[in-house]
């Protein structure tokens, strides 16, 4: 047994030292220059490939003296052998249900687990996930952002917050999003634009009250987004069909309108919009909804301009975002016709104007704030006439510049060419971008006009200061007719000076309203002196009693009906006086002048009329007094002719509006020689006054005479008699 025992031992020293003369070292050993070294099983080799893959993907392995171990993950549970393990994920959320804390749930994920907020809570850390150990906790929404409701009480509900806006704020509809402004009175200062379409007052009554009840009710009425932007379309094809507004605060109102109701419709349109077309307009809006303030760029185009803006600028400022971004383009057909022409708010030289040469469209956008921009939009306009020249400028309307006027400010070409020009504008507080057209006027026709005017409206002051002389001081002439020439030659006189004076200083606005009032009232007070002298003649030819007016009652007429119409028109439309060109009355304004005109004329026509067949009834008749007759019909031609001459002169006026050269030249003339022709037919026409003409400069040849001077005073009593008798005949007649 013994020998047995000591067999085994042997055995095994031999086996013991065939091993260590074959590898030198244990095993987990290695021999490098014949010294034992361990042996990282961990590492990668090729002598051992399958060590790592025995701890698996979510195992890490370790190495010890001779040997390794495997350990699991963390967030994993081992099962089985050190070296080579079962890593199970484990379930925290399972095993332990209050890991998350108050007002959190807790996600499984694998590895580990991850912690988010109830609906209504929020981290006070400001992060979307946490684990337990990051020391952070879940709070009501409320109590953490005092601003997440803007104007507006935060409170906690079942599944989430909500806000109950204040008075004058809205939500939109939506209860977890920010409180905005909602002006809603805005739809009630319409009244301008009502006296153009009653349709109007109709739809900002119903705008009105759908904004009320978003501002005021707890429960709002849904707004139909899409039937508002329909019948808003419908209105401006309404508008624009009726022809040009001709008044730059009907422009300004219109396009407020506009502006607002599309901030007010915009929110309700489903995203991704909408795009629309009508008779006049070209509609384009886009939204976007959503908790987090969207980026990038979005265009918008029509037929004739396009819109190039990024989502970041429409939106503003993040801690007034609403939940939703909109924007909107809109291009008018025919805007530019009643737009054109009032640019007081442009910075031009003395040779230059301007004419619009693009369609006129508003812009849009949620972002409050637009006064100043920080990333500038791009609008790329289509010329409605091309041109080669590079005069184009990008401008924008300006509500707050004298009613409304085109302005520059903030505006810039970025690139132009014969077809279209692309603008850069920092801001969007006027709502609309349009091109402007420089345009050179004819110097050589503005040249003769301007000469013909002056040469011809002084030779006018001359005619007119001899008239006057002529029927105040020759008291053989006087009777209440030459009154009437006396006061219808001083209204022409002193609107001459006037005009020569101011017609053209614009710098001063009020200085040019108060000449545009005068030149007004006496350009009337002409009308209503012609209009006297034609009573006068059907009096003196119809009537058989004292045909004679009373100096009180002529005045009267003469001075005090335009008085009352300039007062009248003056208090309806204080702004209707003076244009950015000249001092006169602006083309929505100019029927104050020229109705009382037209029935001046038309009344002059009739009583006329009546006083030729009147006349040719009595040269009929057997024993005419040919006498007077004849006076009369010489009166008659030459109150004839007078008409005619300013009657005619401001039918050319009115052909101004279409700026032809024909009738700018023809105004003129007729304007700058009426005073002349006056002299012609009343003094130099008159044999009465030509005689006293002649005795006048008898007198200054030959002052010393005796004779003379005993024949002018025989003869001008005579004339006197003879005056009176004159008088008095014309009664009889």
């Amino acid at each position: 047994m013994a020998a047995r025992w000591k067999l085994l031992i042997l055995a095994l020293y031999l086996s013991l030292v065939m091993v260590l003369s074959q590898t030198g070292c244990p095993e987990g050993y290695s021999l490098e220059d014949e010294t034992c070294v361990d042996y990282d099983e961990c590492a990668e080799d090729e002598d051992y490939p399958d060590v790592i893959g025995q701890c698996g993907e979510d195992a890490t392995c370790h190495n010890t003296n001779g040997s390794f171990y495997c350990r699991c993950l963390d967030g994993y549970r081992s099962s089985g052998d050190e070296t080579s393990p079962t890593c199970k994920d484990i379930n925290e959320c399972a095993e332990d249900g209050g890991i998350c804390g108050l007002n959190a749930i807790c996600f499984n994920t694998i590895p580990h687990y991850s912690c988010i907020c109830d609906d209504g809570f929020i981290s006070t850390t400001g992060v979307e996930s946490f684990r337990h150990g990051d020391n952070v906790t879940c709070q009501d929404i409320c109590m953490i952002d005092k601003t997440i409701c803007g104007n507006g009480t935060c409170h906690h509900g079942a599944n989430s917050h909500y806000c109950a806006c204040h008075a004058g704020f809205t939500n939109y509809g939506n209860k977890g999003s920010r409180c905005t402004a909602l002006n809603c009175d805005v739809f009630k200062n319409m009244s301008i634009l009502e006296e153009k379409l009653n349709s109007s007052h109709n739809l900002m009554m119903q705008l009105k009250k759908s904004c009320l009840d978003l501002t005021e009710s707890e429960n709002p009425t849904e707004v139909d987004g899409e039937e508002l932007l329909k019948r808003l379309l419908s209105l401006i094809d309404h508008l624009l069909s009726r022809g040009a507004f001709k008044d730059n605060r009907k422009v300004s109102t219109f396009l407020n309108m506009v502006e607002n109701i599309l901030g007010f419709i915009g929110p309700f349109i489903k995203p991704p919009g909408t795009t629309r077309s009508s008779t006049h307009t070209e509609m384009g809006l886009r939204i976007h909804k959503g908790a987090d303030l969207p980026q990038g760029a979005v265009t918008l185009s029509s037929n004739h301009v396009r819109l190039d803006i990024q989502l970041e600028t429409a939106a503003g400022e993040p801690s007034y975002y609403p939940g939703f971004t909109t924007v909107s383009l809109l291009s008018y057909a025919n805007l530019e016709d009643s737009a054109d022409g009032f640019f007081s708010g442009m910075k031009r030289q003395a040779d230059e104007s301007f004419k619009i040469n693009s369609k006129v469209v508003t812009a849009t956008v949620s972002n409050r704030n637009t006064s100043h921009l920080k990333e500038p939009v791009k609008l790329t306009f289509n010329h409605l006439k091309q041109s080669n020249e590079s005069n184009h400028t990008c401008v924008f309307w300006d509500s707050s510049e004298n009613g409304g006027s085109w302005s520059a400010r903030g505006c810039s070409v970025v690139e132009s060419s014969p077809n279209y020009t692309m603008c850069s504008c920092n801001h969007l507080s006027s709502f609309a971008v349009l091109m402007a057209l420089y345009e050179i006027k004819d110097n050589n026709n503005n040249f003769v006009l301007k000469l013909i005017t002056q040469a011809g409206l002084s030779l006018s002051l001359i005619c007119l200061f001899l008239c006057i002389l002529t029927f105040s001081l020759i008291r053989s002439i006087k009777s209440p007719r030459t009154t009437i020439h006396l006061h219808l030659c001083i209204s022409l006189f002193f609107a001459t000076v006037i005009f020569l004076a101011g017609f053209s200083r614009t710098e001063n606005r009020v200085g040019c309203a108060v000449v545009a009032g005068l030149l007004h009232f006496f350009f009337l007070a002409a009308f209503c002196w012609m209009c006297l002298e034609g009573i006068q003649l059907f009096r003196m030819v119809v009537l058989v009693f004292n045909a004679n007016f009373k100096i009180l009652y002529m005045m009267a007429g003469g001075y005090g009906v335009p008085a009352v119409i300039v007062a009248i028109a003056a208090l309806a439309n204080p702004k209707g006086y003076g244009t950015e060109t000249y001092c006169w009355l602006n083309l929505e304004f100019i029927w104050s002048f020229f109705a009382p005109a037209c029935v001046i004329i038309i009344v002059n026509v009739f009583f006329f009329l009546i006083t030729v067949w009147k006349l040719a009834q009595k040269f009929s008749s057997l024993n005419p007094d040919l006498d007077n007759l004849q006076k009369i019909k010489a009166f008659t031609i030459t109150a004839v002719a007078q008409l005619c001459l300013l009657g005619t002169m401001w039918i050319f006026g009115c052909f101004q509006f279409e700026d032809t050269i024909i009738s700018s030249y023809l105004f003129t003339i007729f304007g700058s020689f009426q005073g002349v022709m006056l002299f012609v037919m009343h003094c130099l026409f008159s044999k009465q006054v030509r005689e006293e003409y002649g005795n006048i400069l008898s007198r200054f040849c030959a002052p010393g005479k005796k004779s003379y001077s005993n024949f002018n005073y025989s003869h001008t009593s005579k004339a006197h008699a003879s005056k009176s008798t004159q008088d008095t005949g014309e009664s009889r007649i």
